[in-house]
């Protein structure tokens, strides 16, 4: 049985560890999974891309968690914080983001897990704002923030994405904690 830093009705968030490398990787190289981002990620890619997800964890006590179902423990992929600080008038930011295996799309996991990563985020961290960002065409991303209680505040052209690619607009979503 895993241990969790925290669960939501149906998930389980904890760190990511050596074993989440190989369903990790199938996740990555899938291409309808990968449609919003600028390609698949080869295994070493997919390695480090959890080695550095590992580090921002042990760095910042948060990440974009591995993500289980709590029956039958399968990783259905991630959904967490992250800090952002690329070249953007509104970073440094916390992102809140997910990224699911497909065959776990449509469950609402994504909803629900973006409203437990919220609840820890600024329940347990103390934080008082979230971000998120997705390239315009990704209207499910969208729903998600929109569910969640987030609000579109600005379209800019992301800096980290190649020069005149069609995944470089994007629109910046924000939630700030309820007062009590």
């Amino acid at each position: 049985m895993a241990t969790y830093l925290f669960t939501s009705k149906r998930l389980g968030f904890r760190n990511w560890q050596e074993d989440d490398k190989t369903p990790f990787y199938q996740m990555n190289s899938d291409e309808k999974v990968m449609k919003y981002f600028p390609g698949t990620l080869t295994r070493e890619e997919s390695d480090q891309l959890l080695e550095r997800f590992q580090n921002h964890f042990f760095t910042y006590q948060y990440t974009y968690f591995a993500v289980e179902e709590l029956t039958g423990s399968n990783l259905i992929g991630f959904i967490g914080l992250k800090s952002q600080d690329y070249q953007y008038r509104l970073t440094p930011f916390v992102d809140i983001g997910w990224r699911l295996s497909s065959q776990f799309w449509g469950k609402g996991y994504a909803t629900e897990g973006a409203r437990a990563c919220l609840d820890y985020a600024f329940n347990h961290l103390k934080m008082t704002e979230i971000y998120s960002v997705a390239v315009i065409s990704n209207k499910s991303s969208f729903r998600v923030m929109e569910k969640i209680g987030m609000k579109k505040i600005d379209t800019f052209i992301h800096p980290s994405i190649a020069n005149d690619h069609p995944l470089q607009p994007c629109n910046c979503y924000k939630i700030e904690k309820p007062s009590s």
